[in-house]
């Protein structure tokens, strides 16, 4: 049992890499389009602070994903395995289509869809997934609004100021605002798989109640840093050209509204998607311009793919847990 449990501690920490890689380009596509870093120093500056998080955050988080989801009775090692392929097979095919869809709804789609395969829909806890499904609406929407509202003001107390000038200076400030905003991811995206491991280590009794052990900690922190450091270059172009044009300034109000957006759910213990976070975010800076900045087409191929993230994520576990029930009835 103990070899398992290791093999699958360490599935859900490359899961966790892959997550830092998936989700590199929310942390630099826009100071790196804006050219205030280079790709390789911005992923070394987003890595540092996704790590740095591990000191500053408690793990409220990991508890709602690992325990406000899903009957902890009903969850085994078998559909921890299950629920973190669908999330990885869900990763590997958007990355590769260059779409920056959620890392974080793919793992709670793939724990659910495995779940569900287990033993029904009885096994979800619909108050956490109501809270869920909101947030899958008001995150984008919050860093859309507050991207939109820092614009707006910047552009009023800037106004009639040499553009040079006011892009010097938000080329340093970017760099404050592109490590809020890697704070905030690390303290949402690494805790997700914090909560998976805490779970798989309590339901096969290595834990005798819910607290996240200091090593789960550190080994999420920096699977996921380390995920960063690679960097999924495929989104950084979708993500910091292909949906609006930015400058320093624009780079620095998506940033700040991203990265506002969650530090408060990660304090609040709401799991949302920095993916959906900070492209809400680019999109109310681009609306500033105008209406038409906005590659609203893009965008909405963009929501569809986040609308199907969920779903297909479970639809890969629940067949992935079958084959692995099936696999071990032939085997007996």
């Amino acid at each position: 049992m103990i070899y398992f449990v290791v093999a699958i501690t360490l599935f859900a920490l490359f899961f966790d890499f892959l997550n830092g890689f998936h989700d590199a380009a929310n942390s630099i596509a826009t100071i790196v389009s804006t050219r205030v870093l280079t790709p390789r120093k911005a992923v070394m500056w987003a890595a540092f602070f996704n790590l740095a998080a591990a000191f500053l955050f408690d793990v409220q988080v990991a508890k709602t994903i690992g325990k406000g989801l899903i009957e902890l009775t009903t969850i085994n090692e078998y559909v921890i395995l299950s629920g973190l392929t669908g999330a990885i097979v869900w990763n590997l095919v958007t990355w590769y289509f260059g779409i920056p869809t959620s890392s974080s709804h793919a793992l709670m789609g793939g724990y659910a869809g495995a779940a569900i395969s287990k033993a029904g829909l009885g096994v979800l806890i619909l108050s956490g997934w109501t809270k869920t499904l909101i947030f899958i609406v008001v995150a984008p929407l919050m860093g859309m609004f507050l991207g939109f509202i820092l614009m707006v003001s910047l552009m009023w107390i800037f106004h009639g100021r040499s553009s040079s000038k006011v892009n010097n200076l938000f080329r340093r400030l970017q760099l404050l605002s592109a490590a809020l905003y890697s704070l905030g991811h690390g303290a949402n995206d690494a805790q997700k798989t914090m909560g998976v491991i805490t779970t798989l280590l309590l339901t096969t009794g290595f834990l005798k109640s819910f607290e996240v052990p200091w090593w789960v900690i550190i080994s999420c922190y920096s699977s996921i840093a380390l995920g960063t450091l690679f960097g999924g270059w495929r989104i950084v172009k979708t993500m910091g050209q292909k949906v609006t044009k930015l400058k320093p300034s624009g780079g620095f109000c998506a940033e700040t509204a991203g990265g506002i957006t969650l530090l408060l759910t990660a304090f609040s213990g709401i799991a949302v998607s920095t993916t959906h976070t900070i492209t809400g975010a680019i999109m109310g800076v681009g609306a500033t311009k105008r209406v038409t900045a906005v590659r609203w087409g893009l965008a909405g191929k963009i929501v569809v793919a986040w609308i199907l993230t969920i779903p297909c994520s479970a639809i890969v576990a629940a067949l992935s847990y079958d084959f692995i029930h099936c696999l071990r009835v032939i085997l007996r």
